[in-house]
This record gives structure tokens, sequence and C-alpha cells, in this order.
């Protein structure tokens, strides 16, 4: 009985150290300043905000990526109830 009531207090230890040490990495994370501004008005004539990075080749790949895996599934699914 005294060996479990002595894991236990350090099982409680080790939380209370953990809770501790989650508090002030949390508390340090909100007491930092934010990135700087990077600037940019479109409308001004300046480059719009990352720099005008063209973004749909990628995602319309990443749509076909997922229509094609949920096609699958959906194959998969339909050819094990005709087994069934």
């Amino acid at each position: 009985m005294l060996q479990k009531n002595i894991k236990m207090k350090k099982i409680n230890y080790k939380k209370y150290i953990l809770s501790l040490i989650m508090i002030i990495a949390v508390t340090f994370a909100f007491a930092s300043d934010g990135p700087p501004d990077p600037g940019g008005d479109p409308a001004v004539g300046e480059d719009p905000l990352g720099g005008g990075a063209p973004i749909g080749g990628g995602t319309f790949i990443l749509i076909a990526l997922g229509a094609a895996y949920g096609g699958k599934k959906i194959y998969d699914y339909r050819k094990k109830e005709e087994e069934e």
C-alpha cells in the first residue's frame, strides 16, 4: 500500500511540473510580438502580399488526387459488398 502511494505521488508531481511548463510556454507565446508587416499594397502598384505566387496548379492537382482516392475507396467498398 505504501509503495502504491509513493508511486501516485511521483506521477502527480510529474503532472504538476508538466502543467507548469505548459503554462509558462503559453504565457511566452502570447507575450511575444507578431511578425513584422510585410507591406505591399496592390492598390498603389506594389507587389501583393506573398509576391503573387500562383497557387492554381497545385490546387487542381490536390483536387484530382482527392477525387481519385475517393473513387478508389468507393470502388473497393462496392466490390466488398458484392463479395458478401
